[in-house]
């Protein structure tokens, strides 16, 4: 029995920077909207609408969000705190076998 009404996933796609720059441009230019920039492209709007708005923020024309250099050292700073709560982690319980074997 087939489902209707279901859209097929479509697979992740990445884009170079590049690429994302010449869609965020072709939108800010004014010539066509983002419908029909993700239509010219086989884009999906909620992408494109991310690139605009990133975009934005990193030139400093909207403040509602990270720049993408605030967004690289939030990524940066939660792989190390990560890394040191393991490493907590580890030297609590070699504490903890060390003292019952002294026992």
């Amino acid at each position: 029995m087939e489902s209707v009404g279901k859209k097929r996933s479509r697979p992740r796609r990445a884009f170079t920077p590049q690429f994302k720059a010449e869609i965020v441009e072709l939108c800010q230019r004014g010539d066509r909207t983002i419908a029909q920039v993700t239509e010219d492209f086989d884009l999906t709007e909620t992408a494109v609408r991310q690139w605009v708005k990133q975009a934005e923020v990193d030139a400093g024309t909207r403040s509602d969000g990270l720049t993408s250099e605030e967004r690289a050292e939030l990524s940066r700073l939660r792989r190390e705190n990560r890394r040191l709560q393991q490493d907590v982690d580890i030297l609590k319980r070699a504490t903890a076998f060390f003292a019952r074997e002294t026992r």
